[in-house]
C-alpha cells in the first residue's frame, strides 16, 4: 500500500499481488488496494485497466455499485475498451435495468461498426499472407507476432494456427502452446497440422485421428463424375509389365529425392514402368532431379495443373500402383489422389504416418516401425520391407575436415544432433544437459539455426547449469561437405518424439553411432529401424532414463563406442540399410501383390470408424502433455476414456481398442 502511495508499485506488479489477494480469499485488501493505486497512479496510460479489475473485484464483493461507477471511470478513460461496456451492460441488467443495459451495449456496437465480416476476413488473410511473407524471408518473431494476432481474431481457423505453432518449434520456444484469453490450448492443438504434431507428441492414435480430421478439412469430397471406377487391368501371370507411379514435390535435391534415386535406377524394367510426377517447385540445373529422369521410364511435371487435371493425366497414363510420396508434407497435392487415378494407392516413404483417408488402401514399412501389434494405429494394410528408409549408395561425400577446421575441439567428447531445430523440444534439450552436466568436457554440436533461436539455446544451457558455450552450431554447408564432417562426432543423440530419418541414415554411413529412444509412433521409431537395420540394435533405448544414463556411460568408456563403430564398419556393405538391390526387387514384389489383390477384389477398404471419437479423446490425453508411457499404459487411458463415451452414447465396433472383444 505504501508503494502504491509512492507510486513505486509497477502496473504488473498490482495484478499479480491482487490476484494473490483475491485467490486467498482477501478480496478486500485486493480492492484496497486497487483503490489506492488508483488514487495516487492517475497519470498512468494504463490506468483503464486497473479500473477495470477494481470494477471486478467490488462486484465479486457484492458492491454493485462500485463496481459501476468503476466500469464508468474505465470507459471515460478508453470508450473503446470492449470489456467494460459488456461487463456494465451486464451489472445495468443485473440491477432491472434492461433499457439501459441494452443502451450500453448498443452504443458500443455502433462504436465498432467498421468490424464487419468482410472487413474482419481481409484483415485475417493480410496478416496471414505477413505471417507467411515473413517467415520465407526469415523473418521469425514478426511472422510469428503476425500470425498470432490473425490466430485471435478467428482461433477456430486453422490456417495461422497451423503456422504459427511450426514457427515457434522452428524457433525452439517452449512451451510450444500458449493460450490466451481468446486462444484455449485445444483451439491451438486443433490447428496443428499431422506433421507438426508429430514433433509434439508421442501419440500415434491421436496422430491417426488427426491426419483424418485433417484429410476432410483440406480434401474433402470431390467431384468424382469424370473418374468412372474401373476395373483393375488383368497383369498378372501375363508378360505385361505393371506401371507404377510415383507421385512427390521432393523428386529434386531434397532428402527424399537422395532417398529414392537408386531405388528408382535399380528397378527391374522387364516387370514394372515407371511413371514420375513431380508436383514442387521449378528447379534448374538441379542433378539429382536430372538423374531421377533419366533412371524413369516417363517424367511428368504436374505442378502447373490442378488437381482434377493432374488425376485425369495419371487416369489417362493406365496407372496401376499410385505410390504418394508426399503424404501430409510441403508442397503435398493429396486431394489428386481423392479422385481415385488408379486401382490401388500405396503411402510410402515421404510421410512418417498414416493417411488415414478413404483413397490410400496400403503403407510400406518395416517391422521395427510399425510390428504387428501396432497396425491398429493405421487405416492402410501394412506391408513390410526390411528398412524404410532406402539410401543413394552413390551420393558424393566432400574431403573429411579436421576438427579444428570444423570449429571442434580437438579432444573433447562430441555429442551431435543434426536434426533440425523443430524437433528439439524442451524435454529433449533438458536430456542433453544432464547427458553435458554428467560428462565434464564434452560439448554438443548442433546444426546452426536462426541467430536468435540459438542464442535462445544458449540461454536454456545458461538455465540448466551448462555453459553456453559448450554448445556449437554448425553453419551451413553443401550436402557433401556435410556428409564428411558428421564422423568428426563421437555420438549422434537423437531427438523424442520425432526422430532422426535421413539424418539418422547420414550419420551411420559416415560411421557415427546414433543413440535413440523407440516410442510408439512412425516418427518416435524411425531412427531405430535405421539403427537396426545398419546391425547395431543396442543403441535403441526403452526411454528416456536409459538414453541419458546411456550417453554418459558412453563419454566415459570411449572403448565401448569404438566397438560399436568397428561393428557398424563390419557390416556396413552387407546390412539391410545399404541392401538397395533388395529394397527394389522387395518393393516390386509388394506392387505385384498389390495387383493381385486387386485383380481378385481383395483391395483393403480404410477403417475410419470412430476417428472423431478418438480425436476428442486424443485432444484431452495431448494436452496433459504425457511425453513418455509404456504401451500397455497408453491403451488403457485410451480404453478407459471410450468406455466413458460408449456408456453416454453406444460406440460403433472398430479394429483399433473398441474391438469386438473389448466392447
Amino acid at each position: 500500500m505504501e508503494r502504491a502511495r509512492n507510486q513505486t508499485l509497477p502496473l504488473a506488479e498490482v495484478f499479480q499481488i491482487a490476484e494473490g489477494l483475491n485467490a486467498a480469499g482477501q478480496r478486500a485488501q485486493a480492492a484496497e488496494l486497487y483503490k489506492s493505486w488508483i488514487a495516487f497512479n492517475d497519470g498512468n496510460p494504463l490506468l483503464h485497466l486497473v479500473y477495470f479489475n477494481y470494477s471486478v473485484t467490488l462486484r465479486q464483493l457484492g458492491d454493485i455499485a462500485g463496481s459501476i461507477h468503476a466500469l464508468r471511470a474505465c470507459l471515460k478513460l478508453d470508450p473503446k475498451f470492449g470489456p467494460a461496456h459488456i461487463n456494465l451492460g451486464r451489472a445495468l441488467e443485473d440491477c432491472g435495468l434492461a433499457g439501459q443495459a441494452i443502451q450500453q451495449w448498443r452504443s458500443y456496437a455502433e462504436a465498432t461498426s467498421e468490424v464487419t465480416p468482410d472487413r474482419l476476413g481481409h484483415r485475417l488473410m493480410t496478416l496471414q499472407h505477413i505471417g507467411r511473407v515473413l517467415e520465407g524471408a526469415g523473418i521469425l518473431e514478426e511472422a510469428e507476432a503476425a500470425l498470432w494476432q490473425a490466430i485471435e481474431l478467428q482461433p477456430d481457423r486453422t490456417e495461422a494456427g497451423q503456422h504459427w505453432t511450426s514457427l515457434r518449434q522452428t524457433q525452439c520456444k517452449w512451451p510450444t502452446l500458449v493460450p490466451s484469453l481468446h486462444v484455449t490450448a485445444r483451439q491451438l492443438l486443433d490447428a496443428m497440422s499431422p506433421l507438426t504434431l508429430g514433433c509434439y507428441s508421442d501419440d500415434p492414435l491421436f496422430q491417426l485421428a488427426k491426419a483424418y480430421r485433417y484429410n476432410k478439412s483440406l480434401v474433402g469430397r470431390p467431384d468424382l463424375r469424370g473418374f468412372p471406377r474401373k476395373p483393375p487391368r488383368q497383369k498378372s501371370g501375363t508378360a505385361q509389365r505393371l506401371r507404377i507411379g510415383y507421385v512427390s514435390s521432393d523428386l529434386r535435391d531434397h532428402a527424399v529425392g537422395f532417398a529414392l534415386s537408386e531405388v528408382l535406377e535399380l528397378h527391374d524394367k522387364s516387370s514394372v514402368e515407371i511413371f514420375a510426377y513431380y508436383c514442387g517447385e521449378a528447379r534448374v540445373n538441379d542433378p539429382t532431379q536430372e538423374r531421377i529422369k533419366r533412371a524413369v521410364d516417363c517424367w511428368r511435371d504436374i505442378s502447373a495443373q490442378g488437381d482434377e487435371e493432374a488425376a485425369a493425366q495419371i487416369f489417362a497414363d493406365e496407372i496401376d500402383v499410385l505410390v504418394d510420396v508426399n503424404g501430409y508434407t510441403k508442397h503435398a497435392r493429396t486431394k489428386i489422389f481423392a479422385y481415385r487415378p488408379a486401382p490401388v494407392i500405396v503411402n510410402f516413404c515421404g510421410y512418417p504416418g498414416s493417411m488415414a483417408s478413404p483413397f490410400h488402401q496400403y503403407i510400406i514399412a518395416d517391422e521395427h516401425i510399425l510390428p504387428p501389434e501396432n497396425e491398429i494405429y493405421y487405416s492402410e494394410k501394412v506391408l513390410r520391407i526390411a528398412c524404410n528408409q532406402p539410401i543413394d549408395r552413390k551420393r558424393q561425400i566432400g574431403a573429411r575436415p579436421s576438427r579444428a577446421e570444423a570449429g571442434l575441439p580437438e579432444d573433447a567428447f562430441i555429442f551431435a544432433s543434426f536434426n533440425g531445430m523443430k524437433k528439439i523440444t524442451a524435454n529433449c534439450f533438458a536430456r542433453w544437459m544432464a547427458i553435458l552436466s554428467g560428462t565434464p568436457g564434452s560439448v554438443l554440436w548442433l546444426l546452426g539455426g536462426d541467430a536468435g533461436v540459438n542464442e535462445r539455446l544458449r540461454e536454456a544451457a545458461t538455465q540448466a547449469g551448462v555453459a553456453p558455450e559448450r554448445l556449437i552450431f554448425a553453419s551451413k554447408a553443401s550436402n557433401p561437405n556435410h556428409l564428411a564432417r558428421i564422423g568428426l562426432a563421437d555420438l549422434f543423440l537423437d531427438t523424442f518424439p520425432y526422430g532422426a530419418h535421413s539424418t539418422a541414415a547420414d550419420a551411420i554411413t559416415m560411421g557415427l553411432p546414433v543413440l535413440t529412444i523407440s516410442g510408439k509412433s512412425f516418427a518416435s521409431r524411425f531412427c531405430g529401424s535405421i539403427v537396426s537395420a545398419a546391425g547395431v540394435p543396442e543403441l535403441i533405448c526403452s526411454g528416456p532414463d536409459e538414453y541419458v544414463s546411456r550417453a554418459i556411460a558412453f563419454a566415459h568408456d570411449r572403448q565401448s563406442l569404438a566397438e560399436i563403430r568397428e561393428s557398424l564398419q563390419r557390416q556396413r556393405e552387407t546390412s539391410a540399410l545399404r541392401d538397395i538391390p533388395g529394397l527394389a526387387s522387395r518393393l516390386e514384389e509388394l506392387f505385384w501383390q498389390m495387383q493381385g489383390e486387386a485383380e481378385r477384389g481383395e483391395t483393403p477398404v480404410p477403417d475410419l470408424q470412430n476417428l472423431d471419437i478418438y480425436y476428442e479423446i486424443g485432444a484431452e490425453i495431448v494436452l496433459q502433455n504425457i511425453e513418455f508411457e509404456d504401451d500397455h499404459s497408453y491403451r488403457q487411458r485410451y480404453l478407459e476414456k471410450l468406455t466413458e463415451w460408449d456408456n453416454y452414447a453406444p460406440l460403433a465396433r472398430d479394429s483399433r481398442l473398441w474391438s469386438e472383444r473389448k466392447a
